[in-house]
C-alpha cells in the first residue's frame, strides 16, 4: 500500500515538474499572453486532464513558474554575495547588483519576473513572492553592514525596500535598453552611488 502510494506521489510530482518546465520555457520565449495551455501539455506531454487536475487555470501554473524561476535567481545571487572572507558588505552588495544585472539577460528573468509577473498575478502577490526569496538576504546585509560600521545605522526593513525598489527598476531600464551594456554600466554607477551613500 506504501508502495502505490509513493508511487502515485512520485508520478503526481513527476506531472508537475514536467508542468513547471514546460512553462518555464514557453512563457520565457512567448510571454504569458502567448501561450495556450494547448502548447503547454504538449510541451510536458501530458493530457489537459492532468494540467486541470494539478492547477486550476493557467494562471496558477505560471505562479509555480514565477516561484521557480525566482528561487533559483535568489540563489544564484546568493552564491553571488560570497567572496573574499574580508569584503565589507558594501561590496557583496555591489557584487550581487552586478549578478542581478547578469540574471536581467536571462529569458526566464526578464520575461517571467520582471514583465509579465506584476500583471499576470497582481501586484500584491508579485511582491510577496518577490520579497519572501530576497529580502532576507538584503536585510542580513544591511544588518552587518551597520554592525562593522560599514553602513550607517538606519531602520534596516524600509531600506532593504528601497534596495529592491531601487534593483529591480534598474533591471527594467536596462532590459528595455537597446544598448544593454550601457544602459548596465549607467545603472551599476547610479545604483552604486546609493550605496555609497549609506
Amino acid at each position: 500500500m506504501n508502495v502505490a502510494r509513493r508511487t502515485q506521489a512520485d508520478r503526481s510530482a513527476a506531472t508537475r515538474a514536467a508542468l513547471i518546465a514546460a512553462g518555464r520555457r514557453l512563457f520565457a520565449e512567448h510571454g504569458f499572453a502567448g501561450v495556450g495551455t494547448e502548447a503547454i501539455v504538449a510541451e510536458a506531454e501530458v493530457t489537459r486532464g492532468a494540467l486541470y487536475h494539478h492547477y486550476a487555470d493557467k494562471t496558477a501554473l505560471f505562479d509555480d513558474v514565477f516561484q521557480a524561476v525566482e528561487r533559483d535567481a535568489a540563489q544564484r545571487l546568493a552564491e553571488s554575495a560570497v567572496g573574499d572572507a574580508d569584503d565589507d558588505a558594501r561590496t557583496i552588495m555591489k557584487r550581487s547588483l552586478d549578478a542581478w544585472f547578469d540574471e536581467c539577460d536571462q529569458p526566464e528573468v526578464h520575461r517571467i519576473l520582471l514583465i509579465d509577473a506584476p500583471s499576470v498575478l497582481g501586484w500584491a502577490r508579485f511582491r510577496e513572492l518577490c520579497l519572501h526569496h530576497i529580502l532576507g538576504l538584503i536585510e542580513t546585509l544591511l544588518v552587518l553592514g551597520m554592525d562593522d560600521g560599514t553602513f550607517t545605522r538606519q531602520p534596516v526593513r524600509p531600506l532593504a525596500h528601497v534596495l529592491i525598489a531601487a534593483a529591480d527598476e534598474a533591471a527594467l531600464y536596462i532590459v528595455s535598453s537597446d544598448d544593454k551594456a550601457a544602459a548596465k554600466a549607467e545603472m551599476r554607477a547610479v545604483v552604486g552611488r546609493l550605496m555609497d551613500a549609506l
